[in-house]
């Protein structure tokens, strides 16, 4: 699927890679939020820092209902209040990207990019990642699915 807008072309393949790049920048200046429930906390507490939402689905999703009901609200809580929001289908391999090498995540059903404390950053990545989502929207797909690129 490609989304098409004046200026530029953005490709499925392209934005996964975006993600993970965002992803890993963030991860790098501490600006990420792993969890369902640190992610509600951080919703909660500071939404102004919140720049990005990136859910993650895989088998257990299907049985639980009360993640769904988590999904669901974190869903709103970005519509509500303009947070770019998108689905990865792999949360293995999400947790992979943003998890300690050490010790692997146990919850990386929710993922929070966060705005760095001065304002000054822009990522380019996350740019791209944005526009994805506003013309995703435009074509009424409220939370568009990524494909996260392989190692």
């Amino acid at each position: 699927m490609t989304l098409k807008h004046p200026t530029q072309c953005i490709t499925m393949q392209s934005t996964g890679k975006s993600l993970k790049e965002a992803l890993l920048c963030a991860q790098s200046e501490d600006r990420l939020t792993v969890g369902v429930y640190e992610s509600a906390k951080i919703m909660t507490d500071d939404l102004d820092s919140v720049s990005f939402c990136v859910l993650a689905m895989d088998g257990e999703f299907q049985c639980d209902i009360a993640l769904q009901i988590h999904f669901t609200l974190i869903q709103s809580f970005c519509f509500d209040n303009d947070i770019s929001i998108v689905r990865v289908s792999d949360m293995q391999r999400l947790a992979e990207i943003v998890g300690d090498k050490v010790e692997p995540l146990e919850d990386a059903h929710c993922v929070l990019i966060t705005n760095p404390a001065d304002g000054s950053w822009e990522d380019p990545a996350l740019q791209k990642l944005h526009l994805f989502c506003e013309e995703s929207r435009s074509l009424n797909d409220w939370v568009p699915e990524i494909s996260l690129p392989e190692r």
